[in-house]
């Protein structure tokens, strides 16, 4: 009799050696929603890739198994994983008359019957059972497990002047949402024996002369059988697409996450909703600059107002504002105006500040008139606006 035959579960599954526990899952939900018999009526294609893929999924899904798999380049429930381990440390199971590997293969049994009761047969019998560890056992049942649904983003483009005094979006969400045919079961009717199995959850498979037990594909070792939800097809998400009220926040930043939670995809089989981050993008203003809760503006001014001073008005977020330029001002001096910038959305009741940027405009001569008086001026406050230059280019 010789070893079963080497399968290769991992390009079953179109998966990576070293894929994690979450990829194999993954990736088997997707193909067995794609091969499941339930799907496909009368394809024996589709239903021996399904007995495929459930062969896979049940060996690599299970940390046990998979060592065991890999280790010795198959799967059967009638391994000891001791004898595995040692057949890994030590080269091979030895002993026994065998032909060594053959194809790959750890061992091989060529030339015994094992089906003798006495004699020679029982003497390997008995080295059969303690590499194996004797009695057959059943698959594991594999039941869908709850999957909590992924978050979803969503950026939106709001202006100005909502970001700082709020609004309320409406929006359309496109989600993931609970099945309500099935009410997220993912299945439909009376849940009865699968026929492929008997209700037992385990099929015999025979390589040779030698019978393993192995979880039923399509059942997934549960023994029951279950008419797929023909809206989900067993998903127990559809896609919906979803009107939602949006709150925006009096002082919103740009670049600032919005948490709805539960809004996001819906988890499977009674698992929870992910969440919904909505991402604001605010709009920018010709005349104010914001950073953070703060404003900045820049206001133009005389200069006979920065040189004797002057009360002027200037522009804010509430409207207009007075603002005292002291004497002397100088071009790019800025001066604050507490509390009149944006409206905390982080912490209610701060308010941030304004800082307005003053720009001295100097006046052009427009006739003989004003060049007199701008000479008599230079003449009575004569200045040299150049007079430490030199000196600290020195330095």
């Amino acid at each position: 009799m010789t070893a079963p035959k080497q399968k290769d579960y991992y390009g079953t599954l179109g998966i990576k050696k070293n894929a994690s526990e979450e990829e194999i899952r993954k990736a088997f939900r997707k193909l067995a929603r794609k091969y499941h018999p339930d799907v496909n009526p009368n394809d024996k294609k589709a239903e021996e890739k399904f007995k495929e893929l459930s062969e896979a999924n049940d060996v690599l899904s299970d940390p046990k198994k998979r060592k065991i798999y890999d280790q010795l380049g198959f799967y059967s429930d009638n391994i000891d994983p001791a004898a595995a381990e040692a057949y890994a440390r030590g080269g091979g199971f030895g002993g026994g008359g065998g032909q060594g590997r053959q194809q790959g293969m750890p061992f091989d049994f060529g030339g015994f019957d094992f089906s003798d009761a006495g004699g020679q047969g029982k003497g390997f019998r008995d080295i059969f059972s303690s590499i194996f560890g004797g009695a057959g056992g059943r698959g594991t049942a594999v039941e869908d497990e709850p999957e909590t649904g992924s978050d979803l983003e969503y950026q939106v483009n709001i202006g100005f002047w909502d970001a700082i005094r709020g609004t309320v979006m409406r929006l359309d969400i496109s989600r993931q949402a609970t099945c309500s045919n099935c009410n997220g079961q993912g299945s439909v009717g009376a849940v009865g024996t699968c026929p492929e199995c008997g209700g037992s959850g385990q099929i015999t498979q025979n390589s040779g002369r030698m019978k393993f037990n192995t979880a039923c594909p399509r059942c997934h070792g549960t023994g029951k059988a279950r008419n797929l939800c023909p809206v989900c097809h067993g998903a127990t998400v559809v896609a919906r697409t979803e009107p939602l009220e949006v709150r925006i926040k009096a002082g919103t930043r740009d670049g600032q996450r919005i948490r709805l939670a539960g809004k996001g995809n819906a988890g499977t089989h009674g698992a929870p909703a992910g969440d919904l981050f909505i991402i604001i993008r605010a709009g920018e203003h010709p005349v104010f600059q914001r950073d953070a809760d703060d404003i900045f503006v820049t206001v133009p001014v005389s200069a006979m107002e920065a040189a004797l001073g002057a009360k002027i008005e200037v522009p804010t977020v509430d409207g207009r504002s007075q603002l005292r330029v002291p004497p002397g001002t100088q071009s790019g001096q800025k001066l604050r105006l507490r509390e009149k910038g944006v409206p905390s959305a982080r912490r209610p009741g701060h308010r941030g500040d304004q800082y307005v940027e003053l720009q001295v405009i100097v006046p052009k001569p427009v006739d003989e008139r004003v060049r007199e008086l701008l000479r008599e001026l230079e003449r009575l406050a004569p200045e040299d606006p150049r007079k430490d230059l030199f000196e600290r280019a020195k330095a």
